[in-house]
């Protein structure tokens, strides 16, 4: 097995915002790698903290947000043949300047869901692709016209020269949203941070947006970190999945262990929760219960008050992270070899034999 190159490393990230209710604990101590040319999805219930953790990586963190601790290093390549060499940050000790000079744009980038957060309307959209480009690469007004051509063919818009002088009202949804992914690419980044990037587009769309960003992964060896709440979007894109609960990852493997062989009751639940075809007249699953109110101190395992296996140290101690191979884990207390064997709810059993049958996970 080839060696994986390792480009960005999460450590003991905790951060917090200061609100007029007190303080939130939004992250709450999150590890994660992300190799060269791999795919990892962060998954999770809408406040789980994973957008929280992809924007401190982008530095874009809301000015009453805190980094209370950790550390978020990233390999980047600098320079070009015999002078190439491999440089290493820190992101969250650089300070605003050095990252945008160094960093944001140039060797990260982001997709964000709604495309009109990236997009100017009073701006024609060739503008728009060429001005990081002549900032971070000091490309010619000429040479960035030409690039900013090729990568609306890239994203699979036509009649590039015409379309640069449109602005983005006169493109559809989609269009747009290939549009931003086209300026995410524009100074060739090394990491693509994708937050719920097909989530107001419809299904057909969706489809078409995921296949894009894969085979430009594949044809640019681009690392990619999904964010979404969606597990059918983590089946069709991951190599990687981390599940996120109240600002923790509660389990963490490869698409396949977290699909296939899932450890924690709340990934169970997600799991259980994507609609099922062969499941016809029954009623969607959804978890019972709220996520916990992070202004408030967490006792114990965050998901006890809605998880129908919790035990009682549940209530009173929070589970460690358990490893269950080179690259599974999960932090609850039902792998414990003191606590009472407890088996995959029947109707998930069902389902995840289905899937290894049909040799697909959807």
């Amino acid at each position: 097995m080839a060696k994986r190159e390792k480009i960005l490393e999460i450590r003991n990230l905790s951060i917090s915002f200061a609100t007029g209710e007190g303080i939130l604990h939004a992250v709450r101590g999150v590890n994660l790698d992300v190799h060269r040319g791999e795919t990892v999805a962060i998954v999770g219930e809408s406040g789980s903290g994973k957008s929280v953790t992809a924007r401190a990586a982008m530095g874009i963190l809301a000015p009453n947000s805190h980094v209370d601790s950790g550390t978020m290093k990233f390999w980047y390549e600098e320079g070009t043949g015999d002078t190439r060499c491999r440089r290493e940050a820190d992101l969250l000790r650089m300070s605003e300047r050095e990252r945008r000079r160094a960093v944001n744009g140039r060797r990260i980038a982001m997709v964000f869901q709604d495309p009109m957060t990236s997009l100017d309307p009073t701006m024609a959209i060739g503008e728009q692709l060429m001005e990081g480009m002549r900032w971070h690469n000091r490309l010619s007004k000429a040479q960035a016209r030409r690039k900013a051509v090729q990568l609306l063919e890239l994203v699979g818009i036509p009649e590039g020269e015409r379309r640069l002088k449109q602005y983005p009202h006169q493109f559809s949804g989609g269009q747009r949203q290939r549009i931003v992914i086209a300026m995410a690419l524009a100074c060739d980044p090394e990491l693509l941070i994708c937050d719920e990037p097909t989530t107001a587009l419809d299904v057909t769309i969706q489809a078409r947006i995921l296949e894009l960003i894969a085979r430009l992964q594949k044809k640019l060896n681009l690392s990619v970190i999904y964010i979404t709440h969606d597990l059918g979007v983590v089946a069709k894109v991951a190599d990687f999945v981390h599940v996120m609960y109240a600002g923790k990852i509660v389990e963490s493997g490869t698409a396949e262990e977290i699909f296939y062989d899932p450890r924690h009751p709340y990934t169970w639940g997600l799991l259980s929760a994507i609609p099922d075809l062969h499941e016809k007249g029954e009623r969607l699953y959804t978890i019972p219960g709220t996520p916990p109110n992070l202004l408030h101190e967490i006792l114990g395992d965050a998901f006890a008050p809605r998880n129908r296996y919790a035990l009682k140290i549940d209530y009173r101690r929070e589970p460690p992270m358990v490893r269950l191979s080179d690259t599974h884990s999960a932090a609850t207390w039902l792998l414990d070899e003191r606590a009472p064997h407890v088996e995959l709810p029947a109707a998930l059993r069902a389902r995840i034999a289905r899937m290894k049958q049909e040799g697909n996970v959807l």
